[in-house]
């Protein structure tokens, strides 16, 4: 459902989300997109590559964890959003500890270097990578709770 609804949603919007179609769309395909392009960078190079390509203001300094949050809150996903919340607060910590130099231009070489030179991340990559499809479900059925598809 992830795919297929973000896949929608973007093509809605001309392929890319922008600050210019985000008022195309409402808050809730915002958190959801903003799901996928987080869940897909952390599988595929954890925190510091999402960082790396960017996507650091726009995952941490949105309120995108809080609207994960508010998602479950009295519903049976509720502790299960609170979890993944805390873990993007913590990225956020990291984020602007660390985010600077994690957004560097970089060789191939340098950027594999970052993981050994920041550790921090580890447990983060880790925790989401253990509860991904726990997370995910949870967020197709509140994104599917809350909006009218």
């Amino acid at each position: 459902m992830l795919e297929t609804v973000c896949d929608h949603l973007l093509a809605r919007v001309g392929g890319t989300l922008t600050s210019e179609n985000m008022n195309q769309l409402s808050s809730d395909e915002i958190t959801l997109i903003a799901y996928r392009m987080f869940r897909d960078e952390v599988m595929d190079g954890g925190f510091i590559q999402l960082i790396h390509n960017g996507l650091g203001p726009f995952i941490f300094l949105n309120p995108f964890a809080k609207a994960i949050r508010q998602w479950g809150e009295g519903t049976n996903d509720e502790e299960l959003l609170h979890q993944l919340s805390k873990l993007i607060y913590k990225g956020r910590k990291l984020y602007e500890k660390y985010g600077e130099a994690l957004q560097q231009e970089c060789t191939d070489e340098e950027f594999m270097g970052l993981y050994e030179q920041f550790p921090n991340f580890d447990d983060l990559d880790d925790e989401f990578v253990c509860y991904e499809e726990d997370f995910t479900n949870a967020v197709e059925r509140q994104f599917e709770a809350h909006t009218q598809l």
